[in-house]
């Protein structure tokens, strides 16, 4: 009979532990995000993070009554610096593709935004390999938009050039250096198209689709092993879904519902 209460008492025991290792694990998320990513993530003039998903890790954050900590990373060092436990989760518009899945594991869906290629107006350029051949296609580096340049098109004489930053991209793009640059088309829009350096610039072709590439949307990137975290995530999203505060987080900062919902 001892033994039994003793028993009970140590499984009860662990079971306090685990719990309360669950409970720290959820005092404090940190996010890893690369801010060059407007509307999704960048900075403001005072440097303070801003964007879609700033707003919306720290609503979640809000749910789960946990703090908020943003770490800053290269968008293409990101997998690395997940596994390394520099953060606890990736929260940077970045899709759940097959490639990325072998690594690491995603959350619920959370955006779904297709890509686009943009050029200058009149260039009569196209989003394939024959409208591109001979030409220079900017790119962000580490992003799925690269991989599907690089898969689809270099073999068929495009020159990829990739950049650390969208920006850079944009730059490139003004100056004449490079023909092309394939990006996610909420941020060229928002970031380009839409500002000054962007006049005499457009969406060129249709969007670009291509599922095993681009995956079905963005996601919240974490360890395999914090599965915890994993359906906390999923749990506060979903709320966040059903109360109404995502689609109010969503309309500040897109004119589209770029849910995929």
């Amino acid at each position: 009979m001892h033994k039994k209460i003793g028993a009970a008492v140590v499984a009860a025991g662990a079971m306090m532990l685990a719990l309360g290792a669950q409970a720290k694990d959820l005092g404090e998320i940190r996010w890893g995000t690369d801010p060059s990513n407007a509307p999704f993530e960048s900075k403001g003039k005072s440097g303070k993070l801003q964007g879609f998903d700033i707003e919306l890790g720290e609503a979640i954050c809000v749910q789960l009554k946990a703090r908020c900590t943003w770490v800053e990373n290269d968008f293409d060092g990101m997998i690395p610096a997940l596994k390394a436990k520099k953060f606890d989760a990736i929260n940077s518009s970045m899709s759940a593709t097959d490639k990325r899945l072998k690594e690491i594991d995603f959350s619920s869906r959370v955006t779904r935004v297709p890509g686009r290629m943009i050029a200058r107006v009149g260039a009569n350029l196209t989003p394939t390999p024959e409208g591109l051949k001979g030409k220079r296609v900017g790119v962000q580096q580490g992003t799925t938009h690269e991989t599907y340049v690089k898969e689809k098109w270099a073999a068929a004489g495009v020159e990829v050039v990739s950049y650390i930053r969208n920006d850079m991209v944009y730059a490139d793009l003004q100056a004449g250096r490079i023909d092309a640059g394939v990006l996610d088309s909420v941020a060229a829009n928002e970031e380009f198209l839409k500002q000054p350096i962007g006049q005499g610039f457009a969406f060129a072709g249709p969007a670009i689709q291509d599922e095993k590439i681009f995956g079905k949307g963005t996601g919240f990137g974490v360890r395999r092993d914090n599965v915890d975290l994993k359906n906390a995530l999923n749990k506060a999203l979903a709320e966040l879904k059903a109360n109404g505060t995502f689609k109010k987080i969503m309309a500040r900062h897109f004119e589209l519902d770029v849910s995929g919902d």
